[in-house]
């Protein structure tokens, strides 16, 4: 029986190159993207299904996980890649843009989980990447509303991960650098000029397959250019006075 996964944003990028790697190694590919003939034309590359369908809507998660059922009857892996920059200016705010953002990079994550997770469970179990971004780690004063989009999904990997692990599924985030996709096109001669190396898609690519298969729920993958995958550890948190255990989770890892 094939392993299935399910890959948002697939249609260029980080979200393509992951479907192409796992395609190389046997897995059936159900992919998401608001780019439909993009989606379609990948999904024929890879013999896979498509749905053209924004995730910041929560019928395109459930739909994609039905159509995953329809299709394969199963679901392995989900790969929750979606995503778009910020560049919200707060001294001339735009709240439509806002909420496109926040809606693509946070609702479609929040939306993919809930969808996938029954099927999942179905399946006897399996495993969520979420691609986050260095940004997620650490302030990046270049884009604060895309950073606080990529926090925010750190945080639901970091929280889910023990409830989902119960339930034999595995919820992993990966946080690479500055890569060579879409979502940097403008700034890429800039980058290319200055020396900054840039990630490729399959680099980060590699790096999700690896996530998929780690032994340790939560972990967030941090992917650097000439640099092997490396788990990010955040400092611990002081506790209260006396030595108390806060009654809702451990508070320190």
């Amino acid at each position: 029986m094939s392993t299935v996964a399910l890959i948002t944003g697939a249609a260029s990028g980080i979200g393509a190159a992951t479907a192409r790697r796992l395609s190389a190694g046997g897995v059936k590919c159900v992919l998401v993207d608001l780019d439909g003939e993009g989606v379609e034309r990948l999904a024929k590359e890879v013999d896979g299904a498509w749905l053209a369908a924004d995730v910041s809507r929560e019928e395109a998660s459930l739909e994609a996980v039905a159509l995953a059922g329809q299709r394969y009857g199963r679901l392995d892996l989900v790969h929750l890649n979606a995503g778009i920059s910020g560049k919200v200016d707060l001294a001339a705010f735009d709240a439509e843009r806002y909420r496109q953002v926040m809606g693509v990079n946070v609702d479609g994550v929040v939306f993919g989980v809930r969808a996938a997770v029954p099927l999942l469970l179905r399946s006897g179990g399996g495993a969520i990447v979420v691609s986050s971004s260095l940004a997620g780690l650490v302030g990046y004063s270049g884009d604060p509303i895309y950073t606080m989009t990529k926090h925010a999904v750190v945080g639901l990997v970091r929280a889910l991960a023990e409830p989902l692990a119960a339930q034999k599924i595995r919820i992993s985030a990966v946080c690479p650098g500055f890569t060579d996709t879409p979502l940097v096109a403008e700034s890429r001669e800039m980058f290319v000029n200055a020396g900054f190396p840039l990630l490729t898609a399959e680099d980060v690519a590699a790096a999700v397959e690896s996530a998929f298969y780690t032994d340790v729920p939560g972990t967030l993958l941090i992917v650097q250019p000439g640099r092997q995958p490396v788990p990010y550890r955040y400092a611990g948190v002081p506790g209260p006075a006396g030595g108390q255990r806060p009654p809702l989770g451990d508070g320190d890892s």
